[in-house]
This record gives structure tokens, C-alpha cells and sequence, in this order.
């Protein structure tokens, strides 16, 4: 394959970043192609934790060339400091992305303060505003946003809307002038990275580069697939890819579903598979399972193979990579979730009603766990006996072969039992 799309396959934080980083070291370019900063993604390198918001995880490696594409919504703020930060050295940003200003923050925050019980629990970052913004055909593109002369004419347009807005909210106006001054300073900082990132990518495309199509959050947060209305605003499914990076359908080869080997979540919705006891608390700080951007507790539960297959099915899966198997060494017994139970029926699909997918109980297999360490292994022929019965459970459950699992958080701890790309090619 040359074109691969790396997904998550249940609500995030499966281990996306670290899965890219991984295949990133034999592709040609790095392209993320939804979401903004409310997503987080985690790199281990040398025993170092890196963390990135928003620029694709080849970011750390001078090789790639790294692409934000028209489906994201860009925080310029968040943008500047990780660049002057990790200071990539090949990076390409859609002009057709949009901004992020400081008035979707503040509507942000003042809708899920309204919402009360029904809480979404969004990570207040603006993204839903401001996608809202985008199909509303009130939004800056970064094309707009780096042009002075275009940017101040559009603020003007949006500060209307916004301020009154504001002013029926009980809100505060917007001050132009400080909107002006700070983000016409970003503007100037990242104009030069700003360009047709679509002509780029077919051109990649069609000069033979290896490509690694990299969303974030998980296929459950998708909008139109997800467990709507507790779901981010764009759709991190590899079926958006097209759509979100402006190539054809059939240039994506494959796409890779990442999930963890147990399942996690951060905040509000439906998990059938939640635990709240010793085991989960175990799981959790084993894992490090905290919200790379808000440091929230994830909720755990044990592996749902029907929200792998649901994942499957609306996206589209070439094979799984599994994360965290190490986490799981000493748990015993394990368990898998295979099918559904709703009103006393099995099933095997995810309900698009929230009131019945929280109503759903799961039917679970018991399984063998191990006890033997597994973080310095280096092939599948080494695992434990019943860590190999886990992976060929999760295999026939889910109709898909487990290319890539892992065994630890670095670079060196990932093993590739089905290879993905030939070896990068020269960047010319």
C-alpha cells in the first residue's frame, strides 16, 4: 500500500499518534485531515513524551513533509506555539482550513454551561463553533486569514454576527482591535506554510509517495456515525478523507483501525463495557489513561468488538493495530466484548437512538489472562500463550487481521506483523 489512513476504531485515544509516528518512518508525507486542537496525540521517542494538538505526528521526524488539510479547524495560537516548539521542518497548511478565533471558545463554553445535565462534555476548544461557522458560510479560511486586506473585511463581517450574538447570550462584545492586533501577528507567522495543500497531496499521489492519512479522536465521534449528540463536530472516519483532503476516493489504499486492547473514553456518552472497580483503577494508571489536552480521567472498560466492527463497517478497515497489549499483563481473567443484548434481543450493531445504545447491555467471553512481561518482546512467536489467544480472539471477532500491535509506549516497543509500506522514497 502506498496511501494508508490511520483511524481510531472506538472514542479516541487509542494510540493514533503513536501508530503514525511509527509507519511515518517509511512514508514520504504525513497529512491530518480533520479536528482541531480539542484532539491530542502522544509520541514516545527515547523515553520522551512529546504531545502534539494539532500538527500531524511526522512533525518530529525532519523526513517527512507534514499536511493540514481543508477538514481542520485551525486555533492559530495553539498552531504558533507548536511550531516554534517542535519546529518541523516540512509543513503545508490548507489555505481552505478554517480559523479558530476567541469568540467560538466563549460560545463554546456558554452552550455547554447551558446544557446542564445533558452536558456534551466537549473540551471547550471552539471546534464545534467553528465548524458550525464553516457550514453556515460565515468562516475564514486561511486563505482569507493570511491576506491582510481579505481578513479585515471578513472579521468585520463575522464581529457583526458574533457581538450580537454576544449581546442576546449576556456575553461581553469582542474587541476587534485585539482580535486585529493578535491574530494579524499569527497571520504573519504562518502565512508562508499556507497553500493548495489539495494540488500538493495529488501530485504526491501521482509521483509514487508513501502517504499517511492521519485523523483524530475515534470513529464513535464521528458525526454523522458516532454516538450522536455525544460526538466531535467533523468525522474521523477514513470515508472523509476524500472530502477533507480534496483527492479522488479510490486513490486511499487501505486504512489501518487503531484501538486499544481494552477501550476507553473521555467524557459524557455511552460505554456498555465500563468498569468502575480495582481493575479499572489498575488499568488506568498503568496506562496513563489522562486526556493528552484536558488531563481528564478516561473512563475504562473492556474491548467492544462491536464498536470495532461498527467502526469497521462505516469507514471502512484494511486490519487493526492493537495498543497497550502490555497494560493488560497480570489481569486475569480478561474479557471481550461480542455481541449486544437490547430489550432481552441480541445484537451486533450499534443503535443510532442514544436512549437505546444506553439501555444496551453486553454480553462478554471470559478469557485466560498472562503474567509474563511482554514490553521487551520483538515478535509475535514470543508472546504468552494467552496473550496470542487475546489477538486471534480479537482477529475472528472483528473479521480483520491485527497488522501492527504493541507492547509498550516507544517507537522500538511496536511490532509489524504485516508490512505496511516499502521503505520511503527519495523527496525530491
Amino acid at each position: 500500500m502506498k496511501r494508508i489512513v490511520v483511524v481510531g476504531t472506538q472514542w479516541g485515544d487509542e494510540g493514533k499518534g503513536k501508530i503514525t509516528d511509527y509507519l511515518a518512518q517509511k512514508a514520504d508525507v504525513v497529512c491530518r485531515f480533520q479536528g482541531g486542537d480539542n484532539a491530542g496525540h502522544t509520541i514516545v521517542l527515547d523515553g520522551d513524551k512529546h504531545s502534539l494538538h494539532l500538527l500531524p505526528s511526522g512533525a518530529l521526524n525532519d523526513n517527512i513533509i507534514n499536511v493540514m488539510a481543508n477538514g481542520m479547524v485551525i486555533n492559530p495560537e495553539t498552531l504558533v506555539h507548536e511550531i516554534e516548539t517542535f519546529k518541523p521542518k516540512h509543513l503545508l497548511i490548507s489555505d481552505r482550513a478554517h480559523v479558530i478565533f476567541p469568540f467560538h471558545r466563549a460560545f463554546d463554553i456558554h452552550a455547554e454551561a447551558l446544557k446542564e445535565s445533558a452536558l456534551i462534555g466537549t473540551t471547550q476548544r471552539g471546534i464545534g463553533p467553528a465548524y458550525a461557522d464553516k457550514a453556515s458560510r460565515i468562516g475564514m479560511r486561511m486563505a482569507t486569514f493570511v491576506q491582510r486586506d481579505a481578513f479585515l473585511k471578513q472579521l468585520d463581517v463575522m464581529l457583526r454576527i458574533k457581538n450580537d450574538e454576544a449581546s442576546r447570550y449576556g456575553l461581553d462584545p469582542f474587541d476587534k482591535e485585539t482580535i486585529i492586533e493578535t491574530y494579524g501577528r499569527y497571520a504573519e507567522q504562518i502565512k508562508t506554510y499556507v497553500t493548495d495543500t489539495s494540488s500538493r497531496l495529488n501530485h504526491y499521489i501521482h509521483t509514487g509517495k508513501n502517504i499517511v492519512f492521519e485523523g483524530a479522536q475515534g470513529s464513535l465521534l464521528c458525526l454523522d456515525h458516532g454516538t450522536y449528540p455525544y460526538v466531535t463536530s467533523s468525522s474521523p472516519t477514513a470515508a472523509s478523507v476524500p472530502l477533507n483532503t480534496g483527492i479522488a476516493p479510490w486513490l486511499i489504499d487501505g486504512a489501518i483501525g487503531v484501538t486499544k486492547a481494552y477501550t476507553t473514553r473521555v467524557g459524557q456518552g455511552p460505554l456498555p463495557s465500563e468498569i468502575d472497580d480495582v481493575i479499572a483503577h489498575q488499568i488506568r494508571e498503568k496506562g496513563h489513561e489522562y486526556g493528552t489536552t484536558t488531563g481528564r480521567p478516561r473512563r475504562i472498560g473492556w474491548l467492544d468488538t462491536v464498536v470495532i466492527r461498527h467502526a469497521k463497517q462505516t469507514g471502512g478497515l484494511t486490519g487493526l493495530a492493537v495498543t497497550l497489549l502490555d497494560v493488560l499483563t497480570g489481569i486475569d481473567p480478561l474479557y471481550i466484548v461480542d455481541k449486544y443484548i437490547l430489550d432481552g434481543v441480541e445484537t451486533e450493531s450499534i443503535p443510532a437512538s442514544i436512549e437505546d445504545f444506553n439501555r444496551v447491555n453486553v454480553h462478554l467471553l471470559k478469557m485466560k489472562g498472562w503474567t509474563e512481561k511482554i514490553s521487551d518482546i520483538k515478535s509475535y512467536d514470543d508472546l504468552p500463550i494467552h496473550a496470542k489467544s487475546y489477538l486471534q480472539t480479537i482477529e475472528r471477532l472483528t473479521g480483520l487481521p491485527i497488522m501492527i500491535y504493541s507492547v509498550g509506549p516507544d517507537r522500538h516497543q511496536t511490532i509489524e506483523r504485516i508490512p505496511i509500506f516499502l521503505p520511503r522514497s527519495d523527496l525530491r
